[in-house]
């Protein structure tokens, strides 16, 4: 034997799902927004003893004194941000998004490959997560030699031919 509801049985089921679904919602987190390759400073609440951050991969923090914390984007995406108590109690919750640098920062598709340059004014290499990996690995080790040439650990730079 078959049993069907009612309109107003049907009624009744939806307004209960809609509002166990309304139950399990609850209120959006607040969102800080930070660029890739860039810091932001944001202040704890109190009696904060742990930060805990669900992607250590997409968002860094690194604790200062008196409640304020260095956040910094590290890859592209979305990770969030807890502060306890001594006691281990959940104090806040924060959404961290992790975005890219929309300006000065042009893109350039070749096909599949894609190149990211940095135009303050004139253009220049500036690698980005997403680049193809010829260009990023090129344009990185250009910026890791002139990193180790400027600390003193480059070695010798190669003497010029004798024309």
């Amino acid at each position: 034997m078959r049993r069907t509801l009612s309109n107003a049985g049907r009624a009744g089921l939806l307004l209960l799902m809609m509002g166990v679904a309304a139950a399990g919602q609850s209120e959006p987190l607040p969102v800080v927004t930070v660029l890739v390759d860039n810091a932001k400073v944001i202040r704890l609440p109190e009696k904060t003893a742990t930060v805990i951050v669900g992607n250590p991969i997409i968002a860094e923090v690194t604790p200062q004194k008196n409640g304020v914390l260095v956040l910094t984007g590290k890859s592209f995406g979305s990770t969030n941000l807890i502060a306890l108590d001594n006691a281990g109690a959940m104090i806040a919750e924060t959404m961290i998004r992790v975005e890219a640098s929309r300006d000065s920062t042009i893109t350039v598709q070749r096909g599949l490959d894609r190149e990211s340059l940095s135009c303050t004014p004139n253009c220049q290499p500036a690698v980005q997560l997403g680049d193809s990996a010829s260009y990023f690995g090129a344009a990185s080790g250009q910026a890791d030699a002139r990193r180790k040439l400027a600390t003193g650990g480059g070695g010798a730079v190669p003497a010029a031919a004798d024309h």
